[in-house]
């Protein structure tokens, strides 16, 4: 019996690959809005739509957001605006991001001066309806607009059972 070539092992191993990474589903959602020119003016308000199709799974939801070392401040406030499918009016909660330490230290992952932060906005929870969700982010920190800020959105992940 001949020996396979190079190529045709490889070929092999990458459609092996591919199979068993195909498989899996991915139960995650991500949707970040960049902010023109790293600077977040009070009437610019990211919005980020998703579909929810299972009711019984449960999910955690993160707000994301990127931003640079020279960001001034060591917290971020938000109005997070929720509308749910069949509704016509948004729900509206004001919330504070820690983005440091007590030491100054940046909560997050760094790669050189750009930092981003996942902050729990709901664990474990259900959503009530299928259907089309909207949630709006507004900066309500008093600089207009806020500098340093690239990034926001939203991250959904199903709880693995």
């Amino acid at each position: 019996m001949k020996p396979l070539s190079t190529a045709v092992t490889a070929l092999l191993i990458s459609f092996l690959f591919l199979s068993i990474v195909s498989c899996n589903t991915v139960d995650t959602f991500e949707k970040n809005s960049e902010i023109p020119k790293h600077q977040w003016y009070h009437n610019y308000e990211p919005e980020i739509s998703f579909t929810i199709t299972d009711t019984t799974a449960v999910y955690n939801l993160f707000i994301t957001l990127r931003h640079t070392h020279a960001y001034a401040y060591q917290n971020l406030w938000l109005f997070v605006s929720t509308l749910q499918p069949g509704d016509t009016t948004f729900r509206k909660e004001r919330i504070e991001l820690t983005l440091q330490q007590p030491d100054g230290t940046w909560i997050g992952s760094g790669l050189n001066d750009i930092w981003e932060v996942r902050y729990p906005l709901f664990t474990d929870v259900r959503f009530r309806k299928q259907g089309n969700y909207i949630v709006k982010l507004k900066q309500t920190m008093r600089d207009n607009p806020l500098l340093h800020i690239m990034n926001a959105g939203i991250r959904i992940e199903k709880v693995k059972s």
